[in-house]
């Protein structure tokens, strides 16, 4: 009886000593991320923030902001092996999962044999992701959901952990496929990558246009991202916060929530997988900031990167000139 008695108390030294030491692993990804990446602070969070949580993200922004840097730069930090593919139009769904060919040996027998494609990979970088057709589109994310891919009957699982980060330009629209927003509700989180700090800006050039640059190191290995993306399931939760995601998430369907002038712009609005995303991603952010439970702060930050890619708005609100993120904001304005 005793035993029992003193297993939460336990669980809660375990849970706190596994929390210390993952922030410490942290905070050295962090600013060897630093070391390369200068500026884009949030950018950087979240995407760190999406693979502790094990998730997917959809890296949105204009040409030249080192979106495949960053990609590249958490795979070597972290420890990953990653791959990247530039989707274009004539991408075929092969040329990302894999084939079948057709060997023949000395005595001249035949068989098939499976040469895999890019996608197994730990960290898989998906450049221009909107540029492919829909059944290419739906190949990559199929995978994302699934984790492993089906080639003649034979399925073959990807390896562990398995993270997409996929770009796409919000400029040039002619000759894309935009994705469907049933498979955008793939991605965990919709990172905006914005215009560098004029003082990131100098920092890139003086460090950038040298005779040497700057390089990642490993500040992290396999098995430690596992026990952390283990850990931040584990990571206790508080009412409150649980009551602000269904609030906010439940806020976000139309009709359904306050303020109603913030609800009447909406055409569709997220579901449930949107609250099991911000409850994994509030927990994240929280050891990413060194604490050991997350609070409603952190349900208000991430928001938006959860949230926008999960709903749309109808005809009136873009006759209006409302876009998703004013909604979103005027949304958290009741639980700021």
């Amino acid at each position: 009886m005793s035993e029992m008695s003193n297993t939460p108390a336990a669980d809660e030294k375990a849970i706190i000593a596994e929390a210390e030491g993952a922030m410490k692993v942290i905070a050295g990804a962090r600013s060897a991320i630093g070391s390369v990446i200068f500026g884009q602070e949030e950018v950087v969070e979240n995407a760190l923030i999406t693979i502790l949580s094990g998730g997917h993200a959809l890296l949105v922004g204009v040409p030249g902001l080192a979106k495949t840097k960053l990609v590249e730069t958490l795979g070597t930090v972290l420890g990953l092996n990653s791959n990247r593919i530039q989707f274009t139009p004539d991408l075929m769904p092969s040329d990302i999962l894999g084939s079948e060919i057709l060997d023949q040996d000395d005595s001249g027998k035949r068989s098939f044999r499976f040469v895999k494609g890019p996608i197994f990979a730990q960290l898989l970088m998906a450049d221009e992701i909107n540029r492919a057709s829909p059944r290419t589109q739906s190949a990559l994310l199929q995978s994302m959901q699934e984790y492993h891919v089906t080639i003649a009957g034979q399925r073959y699982d990807l390896p562990a952990p398995f993270h997409v980060l996929a770009t796409q330009n919000p400029l040039e629209q002619e000759g894309t496929y935009p994705l469907p927003e049933a498979q955008l509700d793939r991605f965990l989180m919709q990172i905006n990558v914005p215009y560098p700090e004029i003082d990131a800006e100098r920092q890139i050039l003086l460090s950038t246009t040298g005779s040497e640059e700057e390089k990642a190191t490993t500040a992290m290995d396999i098995s430690q991202l596992a026990d952390i993306q283990s850990l931040v399931r584990r990571m206790p939760v508080g009412e409150s916060v649980v009551e602000a995601i269904l609030g906010l998430v439940r806020a976000a369907r139309p009709g359904d929530g306050e303020p109603e002038g913030a609800t009447r712009h909406i055409a569709w609005g997220p579901g449930p997988r949107a609250s099991q995303a911000l409850m994994l991603t509030v927990r994240a952010r929280a050891l990413l900031d060194g604490r050991l439970a997350p609070s409603v702060d952190d349900v208000i930050a991430l928001a938006e990167p959860v949230l926008q890619h999960r709903m749309a708005l109808n005809f009136a609100a873009r006759a209006e000139g409302i876009n998703v993120r004013h909604v979103i904001h005027e949304l958290k304005q009741a639980w700021v």
